[in-house]
């Protein structure tokens, strides 16, 4: 017989059940990267919105010549005035675009309180669905106000909450998805690399935002609609939401007894270990989130009480009930604060590049990314840490005892030159999103399977939005605080966000 091409030895090394995790990974990373690719726009499109134009008693020349040239009258767009896009092009600017990020920042938080809940009474690939197609949709009406020469403030402001509301379908959905096809082994490590889906989402979003805003800034908005839109279509297709969704081979054995437990039947095997068997500790690499996906049975002792409620076998927990979970509240005001600095940085950073560095709007899109490049490798850092020392709540604190200096030092430093940025750059945001990162997935998938749940499956999804929602409202502050604080100067903005960083630090010490 010829031996196997290597090409089929390496598909054929891996079981059916690993093809379908790394499918299942691949999936939910490229599903909630769009959404991030479609959050973007909007801070690449800021510079664009209101372009710097001092007044003429503001304008240092060194000529007379020079000045009647810069007053001369300049034929433009009937859709563009002096300095930008009405209503933007005034001196409270700052002020409008904060509103624009406050507004769907702030229907984000709210919804993301009622996503949790109703995500896990629903299925999930049709929820997650129709929000990636409802985002698609209200992503392309932001855009499509420069192609219909909308100057309407609320038209805006109308199109960031619905995008903010439906945007909420997508975090407690992969994370459970997720969930489902994954064990507690290495979860730290895994979740890191998972999550860098946030920061490619975020990378390519500026990219393909930053590709039209200087000519059409309206393609900006609509072709990230499209892709989260067809991503939407992708997810009916092919999303699969638990391992017992597909056939599994459950052979029932003679001290077995089966039980239906929603679309899927598992068994309980009956105590047949020796003591030496039973007293031997269980491998945490095996344990898995839910239910034994290899092949749809658990093993529990007799005095084990299996419910059949709910499509995967528990009934929903209540907000209050995740609420008492050890450690929800402590992590979910922490994230407030770590996404608070987070989010500033998402939605001002290319502003805050473009007024230093003196770019366009295209280049300082384009030099942001690298916040998002540190948040990658950061992400992956402190979940392998985290792992590796098994203390998720230290590997956070020790990062945001790190972040404080960090931003003094970008704040400084960045005005010295594009080279300082760069570095400050990728340091700022591996420290920034490194505990961000590691909050709202494996500490959110470890208090979703504590043990005081006994086995509760459906807790994920609620757990995962009270966390991420309460995080949420940090992020929807942020923004906000920057367009009031930043008129003041720059300095003051960071100022703020070493505050919060300092402030994150104090409500984790409980749990440290």
């Amino acid at each position: 017989m010829a031996q196997l091409p290597p090409g089929i030895r390496f598909i054929t090394s891996f079981s059916r059940d690993q093809w379908y995790r790394a499918f299942i990974f691949s999936l939910t990373f490229f599903l909630y990267a769009s959404f991030h690719l479609s959050r973007k726009p909007i801070s690449i499109v800021k510079g664009e919105l209101h372009k710097h134009c001092a007044a003429s008693h503001e304008v240092e020349v060194n000529s007379y010549k020079e000045y009647a040239a810069q007053i001369q009258p300049v034929k433009k767009p009937s859709n563009v005035s002096q300095c930008g896009w009405e209503p933007f092009d005034k001196n409270n600017y700052k002020q409008l675009l904060g509103a624009l990020d406050y507004s769907f920042l702030c229907a984000y938080a709210v919804g993301m309180y009622l996503s949790g809940i109703i995500g896990e009474r629903l299925p999930i690939r049709y929820y997650l669905t129709v929000g990636m197609l409802a985002s698609g949709l209200f992503t392309a009406m932001f855009g499509l106000g420069y192609f219909y020469n909308i100057h309407n403030l609320w038209f805006y402001v109308m199109a960031q909450i619905a995008n903010g509301l439906v945007q909420t379908t997508g975090w407690p959905s992969v994370v459970t998805c997720i969930g489902n096809w994954f064990g507690k082994g290495r979860r730290g490590l895994i979740m890191g690399i998972w999550n860098s889906h946030t920061s490619v989402g975020n990378i390519l979003g500026s990219l393909i935002a930053a590709y039209w805003v200087s000519t059409c800034w309206g393609l900006s908005f609509v072709m990230p609609g499209v892709i989260i839109a067809v991503m939407g279509i992708v997810c009916f297709l092919f999303l699969i939401e638990h391992p017992k969704d597909i056939s599994c081979s459950c052979t029932p054995s003679s001290s077995s007894k089966t039980f239906l437990n929603g679309a899927c039947q598992f068994r309980v095997q009956m105590p047949t270990l020796n003591a030496k068997e039973t007293s031997k500790p269980q491998d945490p690499e095996m344990q898995h989130l839910l239910i034994d996906s290899e092949n749809c049975s658990v093993s529990l002792n007799s005095s084990t009480v299996v419910t059949g409620e709910g499509k995967h076998g528990t009934s929903a927990i209540s907000f209050l009930g995740a609420l008492r979970i050890p450690g929800v509240i402590e992590f979910s005001f922490c994230l407030l604060f770590a996404k608070l600095v987070s989010y500033t940085f998402l939605f001002w950073l290319p502003l805050y590049i473009t007024n230093v560095e003196h770019l366009d709007a295209k280049r300082a899109g384009d030099l942001s990314t690298l916040f998002d490049v540190g948040g990658i490798f950061g992400g992956i850092l402190a979940g392998l840490i985290s792992d590796r020392l098994e203390k998720r709540a230290s590997t956070c604190g020790m990062m945001l005892l790190l972040a404080a200096p960090t931003l003094y030092m970008f704040s400084a430093v960045s005005k010295m030159g594009l080279e300082a940025t760069v570095v400050m750059l990728l340091i700022s945001g591996a420290l920034v999103n490194g505990p961000y990162a590691l909050i709202t997935t494996a500490v959110s998938a470890d208090l979703g399977t504590h043990k005081s749940l006994k086995g509760n499956a459906r807790a994920l999804s609620t757990v995962t939005a009270i966390i991420d929602g309460t995080g949420s409202v940090g992020a929807a502050l942020g923004p906000l605080l920057a367009g009031l604080i930043s008129p003041s100067g720059w300095n003051n903005v960071f100022y703020m966000l070493m505050v919060a960083d300092a402030c994150a630090l104090l409500v984790s010490l409980k749990i440290l």
